[in-house]
């Protein structure tokens, strides 16, 4: 049995959308009291596909969002808690060298969730740099499958030769790739645009997961090239964007009033339009009722060949992720 025949992704409204949970890191008490909160907020209005890694933690790699993943499933009690669906993805370390090893890495997921994996994913491709080590990776995802511990198999980073060439692989196992997660968003339309990796997806019957679907938060508009800019790495990004997207700002801002919706609900809701699942992170129940806003309505045919336009004129885009692969 193929896994897109056992693992039903969650849909609601207008199309699919998930929470992205690479949010939780090292956050404790009171942040983790917020994040119940956000969790519980987006179980409630039936938001119950999370996304989740076992290298997102407190920089000790030791799993700490699967962790409060799992402690967030545990304690919620109300509507579609049957319906909640656990996606996470096994990092490709260079020690993990044996199909075993990410069979292990998996059982430890599911004992810091409290819970199965019901989609497993390989997070990212070693094409790039060890390609020898991909097929024995992809070989212990397919062991998951077959050993009945995961209900699908994903892929994230994954270019349109590469996804080729792993779809070969795991059909020789009988696995079906059930998702293909990416970056994506208007200001990261690479995968589509210059990939094409929409159409083989298609094609293949694999859906497609958007990371990152407000590049960020540059999609925001609550950043403006005056600033104040985010601290950490996204101040020099912010810096060296916001100038030469104001274009697309004022497109997106302008459809949103239209809309009466935010600028973050537009993003979300495009992406919704072109096919994905976006996974939007949220860090507070203000921002998880945002993103929840971007739910039961659609945008018209019009509207995004607004922002398409727009999107396309823009020449200084989000930096690729460096393990995407053609």
């Amino acid at each position: 049995m193929h896994c897109k025949q056992k693992l039903s992704l969650p849909t609601m409204g207008c199309g699919t959308w998930a929470w992205g949970n690479r949010l939780l890191w090292g956050y404790r008490e009171t942040m983790d009291r917020q994040l119940q909160a956000v969790f519980n907020l987006c179980v409630n209005n039936g938001v119950t596909l999370f996304d989740t890694g076992d290298s997102y933690g407190t920089g000790k790699l030791n799993g700490r969002s699967e962790l409060l993943l799992g402690q967030f499933t545990r304690e919620y009690q109300g509507p579609n808690q049957e319906n909640i669906c656990i996606a996470t993805k096994l990092a490709a370390y260079p020690w993990r060298l044996t199909r075993q090893s990410m069979v292990n890495a998996c059982k430890s997921s599911a004992k810091r969730l409290g819970r199965n994996v019901d989609l497993v994913q390989m997070h990212w491709s070693t094409a790039n740099y060890a390609p020898w080590q991909e097929e024995i990776l992809l070989n212990g995802i397919a062991d998951l499958y077959e050993q009945g511990l995961v209900k699908g198999v994903g892929l994230s980073n994954y270019g349109p030769k590469r996804l080729l060439w792993a779809h070969k692989k795991l059909a020789q196992r009988g696995v079906a790739i059930a998702t293909l997660q990416v970056q994506y968003s208007l200001l990261s339309t690479y995968p589509v645009t210059k990939l094409g990796i929409k159409d083989i997806c298609d094609e293949l019957g694999i859906k497609l997961i958007a990371y990152s679907p407000l590049a960020l938060g540059l999609l925001t508009g609550k950043y403006s090239e005056e600033g104040p800019f985010p601290k950490g790495i996204r101040g020099p990004l912010f810096r060296y964007l916001l100038p030469e997207i104001k274009p697309l700002l004022t497109c997106l801002q302008q459809v949103a009033q239209a809309r009466n919706k935010t600028m973050s609900q537009v993003a979300i809701n495009w992406c919704i339009c072109k096919g994905f699942i976006p996974i939007p992170g949220a860090k507070n129940v203000e921002q998880a009722r945002e993103n929840i806003g971007a739910l039961g309505w659609k945008l018209d045919p019009a509207e995004i060949a607004q922002l398409d336009d727009s999107a396309a004129t823009i020449k200084r885009v989000m930096v690729q992720n460096i393990f995407q692969t053609k």
